[in-house]
């Protein structure tokens, strides 16, 4: 039975309410705390580290529970609908710090209510990743659901990336977060509602963990696949978290460009992150094209390589007074970053596909608790890795937002968000090629 356009697009809404609060996690918690609460890089990018590891170990818990789980609702939608809420909560507590604690003395209110926060998005992030192989299993599909989930996602980056900073900087950070929640909870409770009819398993799974586990492990493919997501997603959250301080310390526009008035409105990163957004949303109906004529892989492949081509060019171009020229190539690099966001997550769905049909049962939630543990491990490393390098740098932490740099850690900067991130990229390119594609084809008998 073959989607309505209305459940592709339904689906794909949850997206947008799941990407805010991942933008918002990455692009803010580490730059708050060490420019607005006085925390040293080092110890923030520890904390930072420390909690996002914690989150991981939530993910097999819910994965298998989710495959468990027994409603009216079906296994997904209990998770989803009560987990938004708890996400929405623990990410307003993280930044309603109470006046007069700053530094150290700030990181056990921070760390607490970013741990809540982190759970409820397991509690979202899992079951909706494994409702893409339970409602549908034609591989044409299952594209067109990752291009609805990216066009959403790419207006969450708008507002986790644009809107969220601009909002806090006029108001504050909890202030902002308080704003946005009602966007996150809607989008995520009026996906769960448009796809209340959508074709689904609705009988939970009698297996224990270690038999669920072994079973998803045992899909060789599919571990491939994810580990090498995990480590392009490592270089996009190397970029992610450094953005704000590139924003801050390497874009000085001269006020005279076409763009210089925008990045005054609205600031230089809310800016950078509307242009990439607009190069993103408009690349999804091309890579879905590039997928259906190229094969998924080859698609994935050229994305990436256009990613690092773009990284290098940014490379060059910074540091910049020229923020009309920047934003150009965050277009671009938008579009090539939109074959990142959708052709894996429309991959690892036919995969799973081969061990149900090996073993005939469905654990979706299973396969997309691994999925999201590979790229939450990323996620958890990069604040710490970029803490580490500027902190050994002589990165110089500020309550004020912006303090005076050495050179030598700037240019550390300036590496961490191009170069490291375009090395990496390149590392994950040999292996879809080495690793990847032989096991891929010697079970789809395809790429």
């Amino acid at each position: 039975m073959a989607l309505t356009l209305g459940q592709k697009a339904g689906w794909g809404l949850a997206d947008l309410g799941v990407v805010v609060f991942v933008v918002v996690k990455q692009l803010l918690v580490l730059a708050f705390l060490t420019s607005y609460l006085g925390v040293p890089a080092g110890v923030a990018g520890a904390a930072t580290t420390a909690v996002l590891v914690f989150d991981m170990i939530t993910d097999p818990v819910i994965g298998y529970l989710s495959d468990r789980t027994e409603s009216r609702h079906g296994r997904r939608a209990p998770w989803m609908g009560v987990g938004a809420v708890v996400m929405v909560a623990g990410m307003v507590g993280l930044f309603a710090v109470p006046a007069g604690l700053d530094g150290v003395a700030a990181l056990p209110w921070v760390l607490g209510f970013f741990c809540l926060a982190t759970v409820g998005f397991t509690m979202v992030a899992i079951p909706y990743g494994a409702l893409a192989g339970e409602i549908t299993g034609d591989a044409g599909e299952r594209s067109q659901l990752m291009a609805w989930r990216m066009g959403f996602a790419s207006v969450g980056i708008l507002l986790g990336g644009a809107l969220v900073p601009a909002l806090a900087a006029a108001g504050g950070h909890a202030r902002a977060a308080l704003v946005v929640s009602p966007l996150i909870l809607g989008a995520i409770w009026f996906s769960v509602w448009t796809i209340r009819d959508a074709p689904r398993h609705p009988a939970p799974v009698e297996i224990g963990p270690g038999q669920m586990l072994a079973h998803v492990l045992g899909n060789g493919p599919f571990m491939t696949l994810a580990a090498l997501y995990g480590v392009m997603t490592l270089a996009i959250a190397l970029i992610t978290a450094g953005l704000p301080f590139a924003a801050l310390y390497l874009i000085t526009d001269t006020g005279d460009t076409f763009l210089s008035g925008a990045a005054r409105s609205v600031s230089v990163l809310s800016l950078l992150f509307a242009a990439f957004t607009l190069g993103s949303t408009l690349s999804q109906p091309g890579w879905v094209l590039a997928s259906a004529r190229l094969g998924k892989l080859v698609a994935l492949v050229l994305g990436v390589c256009f990613y690092i081509l773009l990284l290098f060019a940014l490379f060059a171009a910074l540091p910049s007074v020229n923020v009309t020229a920047i934003a150009g190539l965050f277009v671009l690099a938008g579009m090539t970053n939109g074959a990142y966001q959708q052709i894996p997550w429309a991959m690892y769905p036919d995969l799973m596909d081969v061990t149900r049909a090996r073993t005939g049962m469905a654990i979706e939630g299973g396969f997309s608790a691994i999925w999201l543990f590979c790229q939450k491990l990323a996620n958890a490393l990069a604040p710490g890795a970029l803490g580490l390098i500027l902190g050994s740098f002589g990165w110089r932490e500020t309550t004020r937002g912006r303090v005076a740099q050495e050179p030598a850690a700037l240019e550390a900067l300036h590496v961490s968000v191009t170069l490291a991130p375009a090395a990496i990229l390149g590392v994950a390119v040999l292996g879809l090629l080495a690793l990847y594609r032989p096991r891929a084809a010697r079970v789809l008998g395809r790429c």
